[in-house]
């Protein structure tokens, strides 16, 4: 079983007060796992060459993006990153508005089940996005994943 606290490490936390668009959003979202070595640079360009291609797919609902692109396209182990935009972002111009992007690296289709059952179930109560995406603090936002 892959528990959420052996997929998100604390350093992939962070809290960013405004981006310029939502590539750089995603630059930013995606960072962290690129400078630690979980993904290759391919897969924060594959993630944006995807949604120019396909759209936004990855916008779940308000406030939240799940950003993810195929195993093959450079991830090299399986990990998470959690940023929370203080200015909110938007992948197509009538919205929804996204403070919460959650980056999933997979290393193969069937590894991430679990986690992503578990993220569906912690987003499936839109309250705890609003909590994730108000908190003060990168610890505390960690704390909410991991709890």
């Amino acid at each position: 079983m892959n528990s959420m606290s052996s997929m998100l490490k604390r350093e992939n936390v962070q809290i960013v007060e405004k981006v310029s668009d939502w590539q750089e959003s995603v630059h930013v979202a995606v960072q962290p796992l690129v400078d630690q070595g979980y993904v290759e640079y391919a897969y924060l360009e594959g993630i944006i060459q995807n949604a120019i291609e396909y759209g936004p797919y990855f916008v779940i609902c308000p406030d939240l993006a799940l950003l993810h692109a195929r195993p093959d396209q450079g991830v090299i182990k399986r990990q998470l990153a959690v940023t929370v935009l203080r200015e909110p972002v938007r992948f197509k111009e009538e919205g929804p508005d996204v403070r919460l992007l959650v980056t999933l690296a997979a290393t193969d289709a069937d590894g991430h089940i679990e986690v992503m059952r578990q993220l569906a179930t912690m987003f499936g109560e839109p309250e705890n996005i609003t909590k994730i995406c108000e908190a003060q603090t990168a610890d505390e936002i960690y704390g909410y994943f991991v709890a």
